[in-house]
């Protein structure tokens, strides 16, 4: 197939990076013409407030230089990752005037929340939910802590509503777990056009043999990764566990402070991608406490490749992806003693153990190989151009 595949890098590397590439490394290992499209959220910073709101709304720029590469390209499909800010919606009106099925991957819950986390002062929130305009998320300043900022995205999304660009603008979307579809289905997204495909991990980095003794944290230090619930584990745990933390982020001060406290404890800060999954290949366990919802959470893949069993957070999507008593064990969310008795159970039973480490590493490879993706990748690809060929005629190759 010949494809264009979109993206608007935010400024702080993110897990939606990492799979925006890992795709477009797969398609074209497997001989798809691939090209790539790629904004920038550090171009925001020479712009005005105005010029931002505008191209968040239709960004006429990205418009033409779409539709320019999708001619060019003769593209069958063009899959957009992430289109905010700077991409826009418009990203999708120029795919199809070049004669292109539109395909969506939903890696957060953008379109339904516009802090794009269902999460808000330290708990989940739903507030906005199913309405057709989500004013509360401008009352609690939920993008970016401004209500400025929050009543454009507001405004964005509720414009596009109106005009019914996600119900009919794209041919299909992807979304990470089952869990993450049932949120856009009650969120008024069309049910037909919603795809399940999980996240994947490719190539294959073989099991580890989890030799070292300790569990490890590998994330944003933020509160919504749930920082304050392993904090309060370890608290409970004390030094009987050794605990390593990857990463960096708004809570490192307080990461910080139980390092000095706690000699169990080791914060490694930014690592680069091999030297994680070596870590997670020696860990006994993958800690994975977020406190929302997630879509996915692509290091409990990277954990499975490594055949090392996840304890996390039983909601959300971590639910869908952690088979608890199979591929690990999950905690009440926020609730560090919980996490701390897992822990505990877990270490202190070696054939669970080696039960869950199997278990895990065959998960890995029964759902999220690249092989497997590409195939489902591609299932995903004829729907959207079955979809695209109902609403127009499209052009000759």
């Amino acid at each position: 197939m010949r494809i264009v595949l979109a993206h608007n890098f935010y400024q702080q590397p993110g897990g939606e990076d990492s799979v925006f590439r890992s795709e477009y490394d797969l398609l074209r290992l497997h001989g798809h013409d691939v090209v790539r499209y790629e904004l920038h959220n550090d171009a925001v910073q020479g712009m005005g407030r105005l010029a931002v709101l505008g191209a968040t709304m239709w960004n006429r720029r990205s418009h033409a230089e779409i539709l320019a590469l999708a001619t060019s390209h003769r593209a069958d499909i063009v899959h957009f990752h992430n289109t905010f800010p700077l991409i826009s919606p418009s990203g999708y009106a120029a795919a199809r005037a070049a004669g292109a099925a539109v395909v969506q991957t939903l890696h957060n819950f953008r379109l339904l929340c516009p802090g794009a986390v269902f999460f808000r002062d330290g708990k989940v929130c739903e507030q906005c939910l199913g309405l057709r305009i989500a004013t509360p998320a401008i009352a609690n300043k939920c993008y970016r802590d401004s209500r400025v900022a929050s009543a454009a995205v507001t405004t964005m999304l509720a414009t596009h509503r109106a005009l019914g660009t996600w119900a009919d603008a794209v041919d299909a979307y992807v979304t990470p777990t089952r869990f993450a579809r049932d949120k856009f289905v009650a969120g008024g997204l069309p049910p037909d056009r919603l795809f399940v495909k999980p996240n994947f991990l490719d190539p294959d980095p073989g099991p580890g043999d989890g030799d070292g003794g300790y569990a490890i944290f590998v994330g944003r230090l933020s509160h919504e990764k749930g920082l304050g619930t392993l904090l309060a584990a370890w608290e409970v745990l004390s030094e009987s566990v050794p605990l390593k933390i990857v990463g960096d982020g708004p809570l490192a001060p307080q990461v910080q402070d139980l390092v000095a406290r706690n000699r169990a404890v080791e914060w490694l800060g930014r690592r680069a991608p091999a030297e994680v999954y070596d870590l997670i290949g020696r860990a006994a366990l993958l800690v994975f406490p977020s406190e929302c919802y997630e879509t996915f959470g692509r290091v409990a893949a990277e954990a499975f490749a490594k055949g090392t069993p996840v304890i996390a957070s039983n909601h959300g999507a971590m639910a869908d992806v952690v088979a608890h008593d199979r591929t690990g064990l999950v905690f009440r969310p926020g609730d560090g003693p919980d996490l701390a008795r897992q822990v505990r159970r877990l270490l202190g039973d070696p054939p669970m153990i080696a039960r869950t480490r199997a278990a895990a590493r065959r998960e890995y490879l029964d759902k999220f190989t690249g092989p497997i993706n590409h195939e489902q990748l591609l299932a995903i690809y004829r729907r959207a151009l079955a979809t695209a060929g109902r609403h127009r005629d499209r052009p000759a190759a």
